[in-house]
């Protein structure tokens, strides 16, 4: 007979409750587990969040610096969204979207298309970015199947690229450890290089490098053949990547060179989306582009509700609605596409963006990428960048070479620890440490941020000198 739980199903776990401990390892299955710790594994526990800050299971407030994970945008405990929740489950809690709809996914559909680029005007709703990137993926295959081009399905994607977990996103991803141990659809996906002007070769200059870039998307069009080819999908700015800002003009030329071989291009801005960079949609407010296909997630709910959606093209849904397929099924939705809770909370969560939050992210983004460029001065920081609120310290065993294959591969995870000691929580992947936090940050929490960021990355350099593994 199975071991019985301490507690009662109908008892709160406190948030420093060791039974939220003991049941994770007993029950839970994290998210990107280790094989030897799948199904026995206990991670950091988050009790509450207030504002910018989280607070863990033994109490410790932390700055919460990646905002959750890219989403928190207008901060932790907001009273507005809580109360619309709240609202829109006692008015109406579900409708299934395959033969009813709902008025406030309607409201949010015509809203997104106000501040949308180019004739992008309608919006097909998910329940996150994954299945925001598959849905893109799918349509551009019903696109080509109803338009007599069976062939044309193949996918552009680039190196360092992070597009989601499902079968089809998951396959466009770029970072070598997601794909090690997982299989994926390589037989649809032409890999190319990463944007990062940081790892251009040396002795070439970031105009050199653009060139590059875009003579090899070129070369790859007309040596895979553009009738074989469906979409380019790319982020504008590879945020799991490493935040990866392209080279200025990069992706402009690569939205004509797509433009004219019939290539949709897919802008994922799962990160980049509604604030991120100070704006709702930043591939034309930012970036100058009109893609084809935008997809969202994260930020459209500031993390309050799972959301997703893909943004269309009217030209494309006007192509299929003159083709000679009308009765061509679209075989693709959820039981929660369109779900009446999330697209309220999406709603409120834009009024607020719409009426300050955005504004203040476009007024203080220069302060904090200023104030975290100055961590460059250490010696073991090979390059500070990022766009907006969106930033990555990236550690290298020497500025010469930017090697980080000498340094402890978990060096971003110490830093992290010494951080979380000091009261901030960072993200570390690999030898970065990426900072995204809620956009209602203040200067003197962007101040606090860096400073505990700064003294962390000294303790860990001293950890590396002691142990011999770094020189610097």
């Amino acid at each position: 007979m199975a071991a019985q739980s301490k507690i009662k199903a109908n008892e709160l776990i406190e948030p420093g409750d060791d039974d939220a401990v003991e049941l994770a390892k007993r029950h839970l299955v994290q998210p990107w587990p280790y094989a030897g710790s799948v199904g026995n594994e206990a991670r950091a526990l988050i009790g509450e969040g207030d504002g910018i800050y989280i607070t863990d299971g033994s109490g410790k407030r932390l700055i919460d610096g990646p905002a959750g994970m890219w989403c928190i945008n207008v901060g932790h405990r907001r009273e507005e969204l809580a109360k619309v929740m709240y609202d829109q489950a006692m008015a109406l809690s579900y409708n299934t979207p395959w033969y009813t709809m709902n008025a406030p996914s309607a409201e949010l559909a015509k809203r997104i298309a106000d501040v949308a680029p180019g004739d992008l005007s309608h919006t097909f709703f998910t329940t996150g970015g994954s299945s925001a990137v598959e849905t893109a993926l799918r349509f551009m295959q019903f696109y080509n199947n109803v338009r007599g081009r069976p062939e044309k399905k193949l996918i552009l994607s680039r190196g360092g690229a992070y597009h989601g977990s499902t079968y089809l996103s998951a396959s466009l991803n770029g970072r070598p450890r997601d794909r090690d141990w997982m299989d994926g659809a390589d037989e649809l996906v032409v890999k190319l290089s990463s944007p990062d002007p940081f790892r251009r070769p040396k002795g070439t200059d970031v105009a050199a490098f653009t060139d590059f870039l875009v003579d090899q998307f070129r070369d790859t069009v007309a040596r895979v053949g553009a009738e074989r080819i469906g979409a380019f999908v790319g982020e504008p700015v590879q945020a799991s990547g490493g935040v990866i800002v392209p080279p200025d003009g990069y992706l402009k030329r690569i939205r004509e060179i797509c433009r004219e071989n019939d290539i949709l291009y897919v802008s994922d801005e799962v990160v980049t989306g509604f604030g991120r960079l100070g704006h709702v949609i930043a591939s034309g407010d930012v970036f100058g582009i009109d893609p084809d296909m935008i997809t969202f997630a994260k930020g459209v709910t500031s993390g309050y509700f799972p959301l997703g959606g893909v943004i269309i093209s009217e030209r494309l849904l006007e192509e299929l609605r003159r083709s000679n397929h009308p009765d061509a099924l679209f075989g693709h939705g959820l039981t929660y596409t369109s779900h009446p809770i999330g697209c309220a909370v999406a709603l409120k969560n834009l009024d607020l963006l719409e009426e300050g939050v955005l504004a203040h992210t476009r007024e203080i983004a220069p302060y904090f990428q200023a104030q975290l460029k100055t961590l460059e001065e250490l010696p073991l920081v090979g390059e500070v960048r990022g766009l907006g609120l969106m930033a990555c310290v990236e550690c290298v065993a020497d500025r010469e070479s930017k090697d980080p294959l000498q340094l402890d591969k978990d060096v971003g995870k110490r830093i992290d620890a010494h951080c979380h000691e000091l009261g901030l929580l960072v993200r570390p992947l690999i030898n970065m440490c990426v900072m995204s936090p809620p956009l209602i940050i203040s200067r003197e929490q962007v101040d606090d941020m860096v400073a505990i960021l700064r003294e962390g990355i000294s303790r860990t350099m001293d950890d590396l000198r002691k142990e011999g593994v770094w020189r610097g």
